[in-house]
């Protein structure tokens, strides 16, 4: 894990001088569905990079069926062999990319095109608020761009991407 010093990526909740933009939506509470439709969860913080001032990811606690769906988190073999991660017990939260996001703003739904229930499913998850480093950032990017749907965008692209949406 980076020192506090090294740290980038902050829980809106833990910036206290941060709020969303009036402009922009606060998505904190929507629930969150997957291409088809299928309720995955709920959004409970925003990720800011705070050098930038943007959202990068949507922290989500998902359903408990996800949790009882039971699959091993998918991860790309590495050149040493294959690098398997577990979800543990208490694991009931994902990152979603902001370019992965889309907002339904009639009924306040944060949906995907690109990432399906199994994907979700197969996604490593961590405990509410915990910091993370890059290789979970990484195993949670290999596990969606197994996607190879023609929606799929580029994972730094979002509705949050104007400098404004987190305001000191």
């Amino acid at each position: 894990m980076s020192t506090d010093k090294e740290k980038n990526l902050y829980y809106l909740d833990e910036l206290s001088n941060y709020k969303v933009a009036d402009s922009d939506k606060d998505v904190r509470g929507w629930e969150v569905t997957d291409k088809s439709g299928r309720k995955i969860g709920k959004v409970d913080n925003l990720l800011v990079n705070k050098s930038t001032e943007r959202v990068v990811y949507l922290d989500v606690e998902v359903n408990a069926d996800i949790i009882a769906t039971n699959h091993k988190p998918y991860s790309k073999p590495t050149a040493d062999g294959v690098h398997e991660f577990l979800n543990k017990d208490g694991e009931n939260h994902l990152i979603i990319p902001i370019g992965l996001a889309n907002l339904n703003l009639e009924d306040e739904i944060v949906y995907t095109n690109s990432v399906d229930y199994n994907m979700f499913a197969e996604t490593k998850r961590i405990k509410r608020g915990t910091p993370f480093d890059r290789d979970y950032e990484f195993a949670v990017m290999n596990s969606y761009n197994r996607s190879d749907s023609s929606e799929a965008r580029e994972l730094g692209e979002g509705f949050y991407d104007r400098p404004e949406f987190i305001r000191k």
